[in-house]
């Protein structure tokens, strides 16, 4: 949406705003600098860059509120779960209503009239159009420029591609729990550092709550990055999922290829994270009850 804007295919934003949980990939932050540099700059649109903190952190030190991970949760009696999600509300939603605040000149707490209000493009194409939505202040405007103009994901992949974007990296925290095996296996065959990284964080999150913990907290089961509820280093993320295939049988120019054994093919989320449209916020469903990981 920016390059659109940028190049004259939407209207002229006065802002683009990035939402940095500070646990980004290193080729997020560098395509943002080149995105910054290439086509705002150029085009004099300022890219604001807001936080709420380090996501990585933050989940680790008991002296922190931490807006929970939807991690995934093995009970000691065997039963599966998941920690609710809270993560984009605090690290997306929370420190861009802030800026957007600031920017019509009514910071908290002050007031804003029922007829101050900005207009926000949201980044949705028509292949996720159900996750269109309202923000859920009125002094916020969601609009949806992609669907507006009937643009799917490979409308967006064409046109990075024809401007020299193609290398557009999906933006969500390394250690996501809704990534799927490919880009699991992206990082890890990469990204050593950044593999390295993940694991650790994965082994010190596996008995929850730092907070928790620190407090005493009875321990219920284990927590787990990896949907598999094995530890990230073990498990089997070398799988080719459902969604992968599907994926990759949109990409080929013919249909020779031959077809994998669907159940031995485990399910799979799309990566990546955005505010108002996390891809998986349907699969957050459990609460702080099933293992005392929300402070």
């Amino acid at each position: 949406m920016l390059a659109l804007s940028a190049n004259g295919v939407l209207p002229k934003a006065d802002y683009a705003i990035f939402a940095d949980t500070g646990w980004e990939p290193r080729t997020v932050y560098q395509h943002l600098d080149r995105l910054e540099k290439e086509i705002a700059a150029p085009a004099g649109i300022p890219i604001l860059r807001v936080s709420s903190g380090n996501i990585r952190r933050d989940a680790l030190d008991p002296e922190h509120r931490f807006a929970s991970m939807p991690l995934y949760i093995l009970n000691q009696d065997g039963k599966q779960g998941m920690t609710r999600r809270q993560c984009t509300g605090e690290y997306k939603i929370k420190p861009i209503k802030r800026q957007v605040r600031e920017l019509l000149g009514y910071p908290y707490p002050l007031r804003i009239p029922k007829d101050v209000f900005v207009e926000q493009w949201v980044g949705i194409s028509t292949d996720e159009f159900h996750r269109a939505k309202d923000a859920d202040v009125r002094y916020m405007h969601n609009r949806h420029p992609l669907i507006d103009m009937g643009w799917s994901r490979s409308d967006c992949i064409r046109y990075l591609t024809s401007i020299g974007l193609a290398d557009t990296p999906k933006s969500s925290c390394l250690g996501c729990p809704f990534h799927g095996n490919a880009q699991w296996r992206r990082i890890r065959d990469t990204s050593p550092e950044e593999w390295q990284d993940v694991v650790a964080f994965d082994a010190a999150i596996r008995r929850g709550n730092a907070r928790a913990n620190a407090a005493g907290n009875k321990l219920l089961g284990q927590a787990f990055l990896h949907r598999s509820r094995m530890p990230l280093d073990q498990a089997p993320i070398d799988h080719v999922t459902a969604a992968e295939w599907a994926a990759h049988q949109e990409e080929l120019s013919t249909a020779e290829a031959p077809v994998p054994d669907v159940e031995e093919l485990e399910q799979d989320v799309e990566d990546g994270c955005s505010p108002w449209a996390c891809r998986g916020e349907a699969d957050a469903e459990l609460t702080q009850g099933d293992f005392g990981l929300a402070s």
